[in-house]
């Protein structure tokens, strides 16, 4: 019978290739690399907000503030979209194979018709689709070593461009390869690039909502 300094040395190198996340995002059933699509999909049906890495369920890292940062971007990000039909735009609990043993939920993410077979919206739980854009928005419990792989395995999948969004900074990091990257800051406006051509979106607008206040009231 392992030891429990073992057990525990086995499931700390286990944290340390996902990102070195916390260990309570890790669901331990099914056991650590053992875990399916079908086993995804029963996880998030039950409430969770799960992805699977390297055959292991890890749950999303949550944030309100994040979320609201992701809906007001995935909002006008749609609004764009759906006026030109180049694709479809998904958010957080879209989830997708896009590797094997690989699935990620975008917090908001954009795929091109020419990426979704048959041009139809994916029936599945679990699509297996790789979207042009995906755009991530790191809360307090996601890792910087979780992200760069999160990162590094959207561009393997074939991954166009992500966008690394942090309200804390108010500023966007906008990545076209692996290693090619600029950041922008409040003034300045986020575009699509060859990915989405004739995408602008004023970051002021996405971070202003985080300033916004309850109506004064007159005595």
């Amino acid at each position: 019978m392992a030891s429990n300094a073992a057990v525990a040395g086995n499931f700390n190198e286990v944290l340390n290739e996902l990102g070195g996340i916390a260990a309570h995002r890790v669901r331990r059933e099914p056991a650590p690399g053992g875990a399916t699509m079908a086993d995804l999909v029963k996880a998030n049906e039950n409430g969770a907000i799960c992805e699977l890495v390297d055959a292991t369920l890890v749950e999303k890292a949550m944030g309100w503030r994040e979320s609201l940062i992701a809906v007001v971007l995935g909002g006008l990000l749609r609004d764009f979209v759906n006026s030109r039909n180049p694709g479809i735009v998904s958010g957080a609990d879209g989830l997708m194979e896009i590797l094997p043993s690989l699935a990620h939920g975008p917090d908001v993410a954009f795929t091109s018709w020419d990426r979704i077979p048959g041009g139809h919206v994916p029936p599945e739980a679990v699509s297996r689709i790789v979207p042009d854009l995906a755009v991530e928005v790191p809360s307090v419990g996601n890792t910087l070593m979780e992200m760069s792989r999160k990162r590094h395995e959207y561009f393997y999948a074939g991954v166009r461009m992500v966008w690394m969004v942090d309200p804390r900074e108010r500023s966007v990091a906008v990545y076209t390869t692996i290693n090619d990257y600029v950041i922008l800051d409040e003034s300045q406006t986020l575009t699509g690039l060859d990915v989405l051509p004739g995408l602008e979106i004023r970051l002021a607008d996405i971070f202003g909502e985080l300033d916004r206040r309850p109506p004064s009231r007159e005595s």
